[in-house]
């Protein structure tokens, strides 16, 4: 099925917007515009409603006054009892007139005596607010918010008795279309900033997304292989500790691969060396026609214990992979730890006895702890056996068990050949040898202290080793006595 070009095209920038939606620079940009538009409108806002209310307030005070000079006409010209003057109807037309609204004069009985409009003359009023005005209190509120309608008592000089109430109301358009003359300025202002606002938010959004762009195009890069230069971004404190940390990881990782290359080319050797001593064995056989018995059984020997160094390497290959393995497939169970140490004793005394090394067990106290009883006898036989191993002849390798609340602590010490001062931290890599030339002098596969540490390691404990040449090596562990998986 063919999709035509324009589908393409059309496919391409729904991925495009979607992606950059998405982006942090956009969130960045839309925090920047709500930031900045909201607090815009709601000054806006605000201004136009004080302006309102302070317009309408300044004109119920304008009126009010005017009322009041209008009532003190009122009485002054007796018009409530006669009800007739040119003056006062003049005074009424012209304030009606000027804010364009109307006046209603009503007396005690509530009766209409005059009405600006001439519609509602001697007709009977009784509304809330004249029966407020005749108790005093004056009244004020907008209709509609088209007229702003008020009350005033018209009172007499002497006895202060309120004879009647002047209703007007007043149009407020003139407010309105002022309100509506700033409000269209103000949008006018308001477009014009969130225009400036967009374009300092865009211009924001990306410096500051920037570094991270740039971490991502150098991910990129390091992703296919083009650059292997540390990542140095400084824009930020947060993005020299992504950096750093980032630097950290990748020099862990070549660390790691380099182990990793090492450990693969150890193999391969080890693997092979038995292999190539065989062959050459088997070939010199077969190149023998006729050879004597004694010599065949001789290069069967020298096979057989290439097969066994074969099989020995092979064995502890397979061990270093279960401890590998996570600590759920350990098998803890209670141990007596003398028990252990005394058992693993007895098994090495025989290879000991041959360059007559003694071998001391001193225990402390008695100690109960939950471990794998296997990897652990693994991990100490591989300790006590490299002590009698690199050691002199009619040297001593001396063990030792305590404990305390927490832990229990066994050192294996002994007065051996030592080990260099810049072996020490390699001796637990795996393949690794002092002995660079991989001599078989010293049997040995090179995995024993990395089997030794990992299942140290997998039990929650540590161990550490000291050293002087020629005068011996201890190597001390400690284990919590209850194992937390």
């Amino acid at each position: 099925m063919c999709i035509p070009s324009g589908e393409w095209v059309i496919i391409f920038r729904h991925k495009v917007f979607t992606s950059y939606f998405k982006s942090m620079q956009f969130r960045i940009l839309l925090c920047f515009l709500v930031l900045g538009l909201l607090p815009m409108v709601a000054v806006e806002q605000g201004f136009l409603m004080n302006y309102t209310k302070r317009a309408v307030s300044v004109r119920s005070t304008e009126v009010q006054n005017q009322c009041k000079i209008l009532s003190n006409q009122l009485i002054s010209s007796s018009y409530m009892r006669e009800r007739s003057s040119e003056l006062v109807d003049g005074e009424l037309t012209q304030l009606s007139n000027l804010y364009d609204g109307r006046i209603l004069i009503i007396d005690q009985d509530f009766r209409i005596i005059k009405d600006t409009y001439g519609l509602e003359e001697n007709k009977i009023m009784v509304a809330e607010e004249v029966v407020k005005c005749f108790k005093g209190e004056n009244t004020s509120h907008l209709v509609g918010n088209r007229f702003l309608e008020m009350t005033v008592p018209i009172q007499e000089n002497d006895s202060k008795t309120i004879v009647g109430v002047i209703l007007i109301s007043a149009s407020t358009d003139s407010i309105r279309d002022n309100r509506e003359y700033l409000e269209h300025n103000a949008n006018m202002i308001l477009v014009a900033l969130a225009v400036i606002l967009l374009s300092l938010s865009v211009l924001c959004s990306y410096l500051l997304v920037r570094p991270i762009r740039n971490m991502g195009n150098y991910l990129q890069e390091f992703a296919v292989g083009h650059d292997d230069q540390d990542m140095e971004i400084s824009s930020y404190a947060e993005t020299v500790k992504v950096s750093r940390t980032f630097n950290r990881i990748i020099s862990q990782m070549r660390v790691l691969d380099e182990s990793r290359q090492e450990f693969v080319s150890n193999v391969s050797h080890e693997l092979k060396t038995p292999l190539a001593s065989m062959k050459v064995l088997a070939d010199s056989l077969v190149m023998q026609e006729g050879a004597p018995l004694e010599l065949y059984q001789e290069f069967m020997g020298d096979i057989a214990k290439e097969i066994e160094r074969e099989n020995k390497i092979i064995t502890d290959l397979l061990s270093l992979v279960k401890m590998d393995k996570k600590a759920a497939d350990l098998n803890i169970e209670p141990v007596s730890i003398n028990d252990l140490l005394e058992l693993i004793l007895k098994r090495l005394r025989p290879i000991a006895n041959r360059k007559n090394i003694e071998v001391v067990l001193e225990s402390f106290r008695p100690v109960i702890a939950e471990i794998d009883e296997v990897k652990l006898t693994l991990a100490f036989t591989n300790l006590v056996e490299n002590a009698i191993k690199y050691n002199h002849e009619n040297g001593w390798v001396h063990v030792s068990l305590d404990a305390d609340h927490k832990f229990f602590y066994v050192k294996v010490m002994d007065s051996g050949i030592g080990i260099p001062e810049e072996s020490k931290q390699h001796i637990f890599e795996r393949f690794y040898r002092v002995d660079k030339s991989h001599s078989n002098t010293i049997d040995g596969t090179g995995l024993g202290l990395a089997i030794t540490r990992s299942a140290i390691l997998l039990h929650k404990g540590a161990i550490k080793v000291s050293s002087v040449l020629e005068e011996g090596t201890t190597f001390s562990v400690r284990i919590p006595l209850n194992f937390v998986g």
